[in-house]
């Protein structure tokens, strides 16, 4: 069974950073597609950044260059680093995770706004202005 735990998320005001973690129980014999989408109250859900079986990474517009997600498999733990928060950025964020085939993942298949089959509860991220 695939579970995903989030931690990481907190307070903070703009222009501050943090970083969020997800441990990741997966079946290790077949390769994932990994990232992080978040949701805002009152708004739809985004995808924020994605990460492949070999570390291929995607990012919405409006993150790339302040985010970096990245992963360490000896941990099988997934995460987001966020730098030069904005108030925009607050909201729910989830990891995400789906095995994906290679033959997919080198279609580019793997993206940001990936809508991946396995979620975690999520963790608050709140930046103030």
């Amino acid at each position: 069974q695939v579970q995903l735990v989030e931690s990481g998320g907190g307070s903070v005001q703009a222009g501050g950073s943090l970083r969020l973690s997800c441990v990741a129980s997966l079946y290790t014999t077949v390769p994932y597609c990994l990232g992080w989408f978040r949701q805002a109250p009152g708004k739809e859900r985004e995808g924020v950044a994605a990460i492949d079986s070999d570390n291929s990474t995607t990012y919405a517009a409006s993150v790339k260059g302040r985010f970096t997600i990245s992963k360490d498999n000896a941990k099988n733990t997934l995460h987001l680093q966020m730098n030069g928060l904005k108030p925009e950025d607050t909201g729910m964020y989830y990891c995400g995770a789906d095995p994906l085939p290679p033959a997919l993942q080198a279609l580019g298949v793997c993206s940001a706004d990936y809508e991946w089959h396995y979620e975690g509860q999520g963790t608050q991220v709140t930046v103030s202005s």
